[in-house]
């Protein structure tokens, strides 16, 4: 093969690569075309579709995935938006222009996310590459604000959170001091019944005491009682024992024979 072979097969490569390249471009620049006829009409869905189909061609360019951004933002699907204007700000490192105004995107969608900090940030980037935008200043001016009246709000409500827990812990303290009290106060009634209780048995056992010991003194004096009627009863039954045998015991008489 000759020298002049070889250039002519290089070079109807070339041509052919030249022209799939550009019947992507074409079917890219289709898809967005259709996709923007779709969100003059407002059918935000079938943009998104038209401008997802033409991000899949193999060599999809900027506009794809800005218009995705936008059509997504419309949607209120404002973090997908973000993604997407990411992404295109990243693209369009080589065109200022085009890369504030993705960067101004990304601060809108963020916006509408109430990601303030962030917003500010992309606002920031986006008057860095185009300072003379009075949109963007505004936009950076309220996200400003709406971030202050955040941490306001934030801050309310964690003095708001600390305010509760400072009043719970007095409520539980109240509580823990009432039912001490509810103790203390028991414990006083318990002891007082206590001592009640033990005067009650010293004076009952100083009672039982006292029976006990006049029960022991009339005993011994039944006893002696006892004891005197038995030796008189003694004394009587011998005395009579022995008027019995008087009675009875004959005279002997002497005969003189």
């Amino acid at each position: 093969m000759t020298g002049g072979s070889i250039n002519r097969i290089i070079m109807t490569v070339l041509c052919l690569l030249l022209v799939h390249a550009s019947m992507l471009g074409q079917e890219e620049r289709e898809y967005i075309r259709k996709g923007n006829r779709l969100y003059k009409k407002s059918e935000f869905a079938g943009s998104e579709g038209m401008y997802r189909r033409g991000q899949a061609q193999d060599k999809s360019t900027y506009d794809s995935g800005f218009n995705l951004g936008d059509a997504l933002y419309k949607q209120g699907r404002f973090s997908e938006a973000a993604e997407e204007f990411k992404r295109a700000a990243t693209s369009s490192m080589d065109d200022s222009l085009k890369q504030a105004q993705s960067f101004y995107n990304l601060g809108n969608s963020l916006l509408k996310d109430q990601k303030f900090a962030e917003s500010i940030d992309a606002y920031i980037n986006s008057l860095k590459l185009n300072p003379e935008n009075a949109e963007t200043k505004y936009n950076l001016t309220y996200a400003q604000d709406q971030l202050k009246k955040q941490e306001e709000q934030q801050q309310q409500q964690k003095d708001q959170e600390k305010q509760q827990q400072k009043d719970q812990q007095q409520d539980q303290q109240k509580d823990k001091n009432k039912q001490d009290e509810k103790k203390d106060d028991q414990k006083q009634k318990d002891d007082q019944q206590q001592n009640q209780q033990d005067q009650q048995d010293q004076k009952d056992q100083q009672q039982q005491q006292g029976q006990d010991q006049q029960q022991q003194s009339i005993s011994r004096e039944d006893a002696k009682r006892l004891l005197d009627a038995l030796s008189a009863n003694e004394k009587k039954t011998q005395e009579k024992v022995q008027r019995d045998k008087a009675a009875t015991a004959k005279v002997r008489v002497i005969k003189n024979w």
